[in-house]
Formats: C-alpha cells, sequence, structure tokens
C-alpha cells in the first residue's frame, strides 16, 4: 500500500508509476488503461487518488479520456511535412500509418461566401458538400469538410467515398491534374460538430487548414476546410531566404 511518508503524494506515486509504464512500453500508445477500479485495488488509494493522477498525465499529453471508452495513452504526434501538395491517405502512408475514412455526409448545399470565392463561382451556386472523418490506425485525426463544383462534385459523390480518396477519382478517373493548391492554416477551437467527429471536447484546439487545390489553367476544383486534431500532429516546413542584396 503506497503512502505518504514514503513517497510524497499519493496521486503523483500513481501517476509516476503509470507514466514509467507508458515510457517503457508497457502500456503501449493507443492501448487502453486498466478501468479505475482496477487502479484502485493495485495500488491501494482512493477513487480520488486515481483521479487526479490521470488528470496529470493528460495534462502533461500521455493519455486521453475518450468519451464513453475509457483513458488510452496518446499516441506520438504525426509529423506531417508541408513541402508539396499529398492528399490524407498519401500522407499516413508515407508515415507508415494505416489511412482510413468514414463518410458523414454528401449533399448539394448553396455556395457560403468562403466556397464560393475559393471555386470562383457566384454566392449561392450549388456545390457539392463532402463530411468525412479521416482516421489513422483507426484513430481519428482529421474531420474535412470538401467542397467541389456541382458537376464534378455529383461524379465524385457517386463513389465510395470511405474507401476511395478524392484527390486520386479527380486525377485517375477523371483527368484533372491537380497542379497546385493555397494553404491557410489556423489554430481555432472544436466547434461542436467537429468535437464530435473527432470524440474530443466541444473547445478543444484544433488545427484548421484551408486547402484550394487547382487543376490546369489555374482552375479552382476543390475547396477543403481540414481540422486536424492539436494534440496528434504537428506541421513542418523547410523555408529558403531570399538572397541578400549587396550595398
Amino acid at each position: 500500500m503506497l503512502t505518504t511518508a514514503d513517497h510524497g503524494p499519493l496521486y503523483a506515486k500513481v501517476e509516476t508509476a503509470l507514466a514509467a509504464e507508458i515510457a517503457s512500453g508497457a502500456l503501449p500508445a493507443g492501448s487502453q488503461l486498466p478501468p479505475e477500479d482496477r487502479l484502485v485495488a493495485r495500488f491501494e488509494v482512493s477513487r480520488t487518488t486515481v483521479r487526479k493522477a490521470i488528470e496529470n498525465l493528460v495534462a502533461r499529453g500521455l493519455v486521453e479520456i475518450r468519451r464513453g471508452k475509457g483513458t488510452f495513452v496518446t499516441p506520438p504526434k504525426i509529423t506531417q511535412e508541408l513541402t508539396e501538395l499529398t492528399g490524407f491517405v498519401e500522407d499516413m502512408l508515407a508515415l507508415g500509418r494505416t489511412p482510413t475514412a468514414r463518410l458523414l455526409d454528401k449533399q448539394l448545399v448553396p455556395a457560403g461566401a468562403d466556397a464560393a470565392r475559393q471555386l470562383a463561382l457566384p454566392p449561392g451556386s450549388l456545390v457539392m458538400r463532402i463530411q468525412r472523418v479521416r482516421l489513422a490506425d483507426g484513430l481519428a485525426v482529421s474531420f474535412d469538410e470538401t467542397y467541389l463544383p456541382r458537376e464534378v462534385g455529383e461524379k465524385i459523390a457517386s463513389h465510395d467515398l470511405d474507401a476511395e480518396p478524392i484527390f486520386s477519382l479527380l486525377e485517375d478517373k477523371y483527368e484533372l491534374a491537380l497542379t497546385e493548391a493555397e494553404y491557410r492554416l489556423e489554430a481555432v477551437t472544436a466547434a461542436p460538430e467537429v468535437a464530435r467527429a473527432l470524440e474530443i471536447d466541444a473547445g478543444s484546439a484544433v488545427f484548421l487548414i484551408e486547402r484550394t487545390s487547382y487543376t490546369e489553367g489555374r482552375r479552382p476544383i476543390d475547396y477543403e476546410k481540414l481540422h486536424y486534431r492539436g494534440d496528434l500532429i504537428r506541421f513542418v516546413t523547410r523555408l529558403a531566404r531570399r538572397p541578400r542584396g549587396r550595398g
């Protein structure tokens, strides 16, 4: 039984023991922590002590609480380079992850101001909106909202979007080569819809990437709002310094 006399605060001892098991791999990334009752029995401490220890592990980013499922060891952050135009599937395969998708919705909607501007369409034009959750090794990483011009979008929406990447369909099926894209990154908090899709608390930190992809002739063909879990991903790029003038 743990005692404060020898070990300091009891919650700190429980926290240290669990952190050590995470570091050693005894509790591997993605694994679930034992239920609260088992931790209480194992360490012979109160529920309050166990909860405080887990709260500290969450604050340290070592574990995460998934509503209705339990507490899980947080996977290491995904490091994604922003050096060329790639899709989620390409990114995850390059990192040795298994990418999957879950389609939430697809429907024609009037283009809002942002979608209309990015797709160079009159405001209110009908566009295909596709909403998906993108997963890496079974863990929800990104909530994607894709807008496509109606003619192209109706074709894309006829496919199995749980299995077929939109970039691949555009390029391989419909021969719309993607030539470049404009990225806009912003730190935001998760709206309720995004939080539900990513299984996080509303208000949690997420990266919002707005990406407009172009086909030949610099024609905008795909506008996306990509919401990445802030605790699971980091973005890396390499920048060259412009040569300085002489004299």
